[in-house]
């Protein structure tokens, strides 16, 4: 039996078949990525957000914002974040997979 509801994968399934949505989602992969290794060398430090910021000198409201992916960091930001969790800042490139 059904709920009446739509499970969110349903939704972004639908989603991805617009090119220009597609497009968009896409280029924020970037910004995923980055996110998603902040707090996974934060959560490998056993580290809280507070923490980092106080190892950082910063506020936690700046973690978290670094960690929501809704700011560009500085190379100089990322290497404290580093330098705060115990990790090191490794930066590389690698070839477009786009045609």
């Amino acid at each position: 039996m059904s709920s009446g509801r739509i499970a969110m994968r349903d939704i972004a399934k639908e989603w991805l078949k617009d090119p220009e949505f597609r497009a968009e989602y896409e280029a924020l992969g970037p910004e995923f990525a980055l996110a998603s290794a902040l707090i996974e060398a934060r959560s490998r430090a056993r580290m809280t957000q507070a923490q980092v910021a106080e190892a950082m000198g910063t506020t936690q409201a700046v973690i978290a914002r670094l960690e929501g992916g809704r700011v560009k960091p500085s190379t100089r930001t990322l290497e404290r974040f580093a330098k705060a969790t115990g990790t090191r800042l490794r930066i590389r490139f690698e070839p477009d997979r786009t045609p």
